[in-house]
């Protein structure tokens, strides 16, 4: 008997976890030669998540719950979820029943025929507004061209994957995590199963448009350099053109003399090249952030309280 875990990473779910356990398995129950188990991981939540899981796992022997001492963020309750997980194979769902038990069977196919990993990529993105949709199509673009590592359009976290893979992502232990892009970097061969998007069955996102764009920037910042390469040729490109343009006015003076006109042009190149020095400093401080936080060496979570046994404390 082989067994799985199933990772759910909850913020403020009470509403849906014990819907998501109900319908998820109702799945997994008519897949034979596998135990399934769950890990849920309250990151923080202020509604009585904790509480439901912990009745759960009261009522059932395969039901598990970490609960962090603040909200950490999704990226840290995967991470959580992965470096506790000891099953054979690990699955990473959503609670609120977005990402469909059903596939289920179809990732357990896929990791038979011999894959390291089944994961989930939607075909559309309904009940989602037409701005946050251009704009996510718009990051997977920018990232695929500016980045090392290839995001597939529209992939998500759900996920099965073997335990080698998941040991190789427990090895990458940054604070600042960019699991979309750690699940490329490791490698391994993914087969991809399209699935079309399903709307929340409770509650609402927990992302913000402020927290999805920081996420993007932290994911591209994450895997490439080029920004700071961009930057430097940027800069190379100024000083030809300043060189350039100093030679002309330097001739026009020679030969009419000192011309007075030009005001408005002066200020414009000076507001233009104080914009490009402010842009290449915030691209510059969003590594040495970065740099920053990750030589803190600060855990990456604070465990609270779990039944586990030998988990408490932090990672």
């Amino acid at each position: 008997m082989k067994t799985v875990d199933i990772i759910v990473p909850c913020y403020n779910e009470a509403d849906g976890i014990a819907l998501f356990y109900e319908e998820t398995d109702k799945v997994v129950r008519t897949i034979p030669g596998y135990a399934f188990s769950y890990l849920f991981i309250n990151d923080g939540s202020r509604d009585d998540s904790l509480s439901i899981m912990r009745m759960l796992s009261a009522e059932h022997p395969n039901i598990h719950y970490i609960s962090f001492s603040r909200n950490f963020g999704k990226e840290a309750g995967m991470y959580a979820g992965l470096t506790h997980s000891s099953g054979d194979y690990v699955i990473i769902m959503d609670a609120d029943l977005q990402h469909p038990p059903a596939l289920i069977p179809q990732f357990v196919s896929a990791i038979e025929e011999g894959y390291d990993c089944a994961a989930a990529c939607r075909t559309t993105r309904t009940g989602e507004k037409g701005l946050r949709s251009f704009l996510s199509g718009l990051f997977y673009k920018f990232s695929n061209a500016m980045t090392e590592v290839t995001l597939p359009q529209n992939a998500v976290d759900y996920r099965m994957m073997s335990r080698k893979m998941v040991n190789a992502i427990c090895s990458m232990a940054e604070v600042e995590r960019f699991s979309k892009g750690i699940f490329a970097w490791v490698g391994f061969q993914t087969k991809w199963i399209p699935y079309e998007n399903v709307e929340r069955a409770v509650g609402t996102s927990k992302w913000s448009f402020k927290g999805l764009v920081k996420y993007a920037i932290d994911g591209i910042t994450a895997f490439t350099v080029k920004p700071l390469h961009l930057i430097r040729n940027m800069g190379i490109v100024l000083f030809v053109f300043s060189l350039i343009y100093a030679l002309i006015v330097f001739i026009k003076t020679l030969v009419n003399g000192v011309d007075v006109p030009g005001y408005a042009s002066i200020i414009c190149l000076l507001l233009f090249l104080g914009g490009i020095i402010e842009f290449s400093v915030g691209i510059v401080g969003e590594y040495v952030s970065h740099i920053y936080l990750e030589a803190k060496d600060r855990p990456v979570y604070i465990i609270q309280e779990t039944d586990l046994t030998g988990s408490e404390g932090h990672e």
